[in-house]
């Protein structure tokens, strides 16, 4: 144990206050999977690990987010960034790397700077996958010269050059096999908090059957599709609610047709968009739901499917992506082919019809598979695993 809690990490990861532009923000906002991973290795005290993130203003200092876990946030201008491929973001992360001495560079995800600043940082190092910018421009019809079109350039690039490639789902290391020259195949760790927080009352018996859609408002998401479906069930006189949470961006035509469809439905009293919540937040939408319906037409893993069974929540989903992976043979967790909306009217009429059973035993399941314990332990292997490899 003692090499092991000398061992050095540095994670080159994104900071969604540079997403965001919200760089007042006094501490650094992560994504889901990869806030779950540092709690991990919070909670183990080793590595020692070194977030590097690379912002386009200056942000107020933040040293650590934990005994073992230090945060570097770097200003790169704007020409550092996608125009010029990223260089200004790879160059500053090198000098960052020459201070910080790590043995290994761990890249989290691939869809701006971090698998390319890993790959190119000229230590050993490892790629996240978390989404394919591949089937994100075939999905969107991104073309030449795109964003997402780039994205996917250097995607493939990176993942060329990568020491190896952590995959969170059978669906991204199918993907990432064609250009790796090692993977593995590790699932996105959930929140302690949905573990650790109390379970909240379920809906009383006799109340309303309340339906639950969780995710950022974007065509691939489909959620105008979902709500469609969801008025037309109405209109046959089955009785439910229908929540939505998650961003939605009204500059963005798919989001502002949503917000102007919510609108016109507003005084109907069935349906309600909240906006995007955070933490206990978006714990508690979970336990006042009685399912979760998640209808993407692609998804590299599903975490909010995870996350929605991690609080023993009815789920209907379509089998896309990775969502196999997580809620396959799950009590309470019904797959319908992708884009068979008629079969999914039906399953859920049946179910609400039937007084909206709820699972008790999913919960146990995603505490084994992904509790950031876990996730973080497996994390640890692969990064002793690479360090020790010989070089090529």
């Amino acid at each position: 144990m003692l090499w092991l809690r000398q061992m050095r990490v540095a994670i080159v990861l994104t900071d969604n206050r540079e997403d965001r532009r919200l760089y007042h923000l006094p501490k650094p906002v992560f994504g889901p999977a990869p806030e779950a991973l540092l709690q991990g290795f919070a909670e183990l005290g080793e590595p020692e690990i070194h977030i590097i993130s690379c912002l386009q203003k200056p942000v107020q200092p933040y040293e650590r987010l934990a005994p073992n876990i230090h945060y570097h946030a770097l200003h790169v201008p704007k020409i550092g960034w996608m125009r010029t491929a990223y260089q200004g973001c790879i160059r500053a992360v090198r000098r960052k790397l020459r201070e910080v001495q790590p043995e290994i560079v761990h890249g989290q995800g691939t869809e701006r700077e971090c698998a390319l600043s890993a790959v190119l940082s000229g230590l050993p190092n490892v790629v996240t996958l978390h989404g394919l910018m591949a089937e994100v421009v075939r999905v969107l019809r991104a073309g030449p010269g795109s964003f997402y079109w780039f994205s996917a350039l250097f995607e493939r690039f990176a993942l060329r050059r990568a020491g190896g490639v952590l995959c969170n789902s059978n669906y991204t290391e199918t993907f990432g096999r064609r250009y790796a020259r090692r993977t593995w195949r590790v699932p996105n760790a959930i929140r302690r908090v949905f573990f650790d927080l109390p379970k909240q009352p379920a809906v009383r018996p006799g109340s309303r059957c309340r339906l639950l859609n969780v995710g950022t408002v974007y065509g691939p998401k489909q959620q105008l599709e979902l709500l469609q479906l969801c008025r037309r069930l109405r209109n046959t006189g089955l009785a439910f609610e229908l929540d939505f949470v998650g961003e939605c961006n009204a500059g963005d035509l798919y989001g502002a047709k949503f917000l102007g469809e919510i609108e016109s439905l507003k005084t109907s009293g069935w349906v309600a968009y909240h906006g995007a919540k955070f933490g206990q937040e978006v714990v508690s939408f979970y336990d006042n739901a009685s399912a979760l319906v998640h209808v993407p037409n692609t998804e590299s893993f599903g975490l909010v499917v995870a996350e929605a069974l991690a609080r023993n929540l009815k789920l209907f989903a379509f089998r896309v992506g990775g969502i196999p992976d997580i809620a396959e043979d799950v009590e309470g967790a019904e797959l319908i082919a992708e884009g068979d909306w008629a079969e999914l009217a039906r399953r859920i009429t049946g179910w609400i019809k039937a007084g909206c059973p709820q699972p008790q035993t999913a919960a146990a399941v995603m505490r084994q598979r992904y509790h950031p314990i876990e996730i973080a332990r497996r994390h640890i292997e692969i990064y002793r695993q690479v360090i020790a490899q010989p070089r090529p």
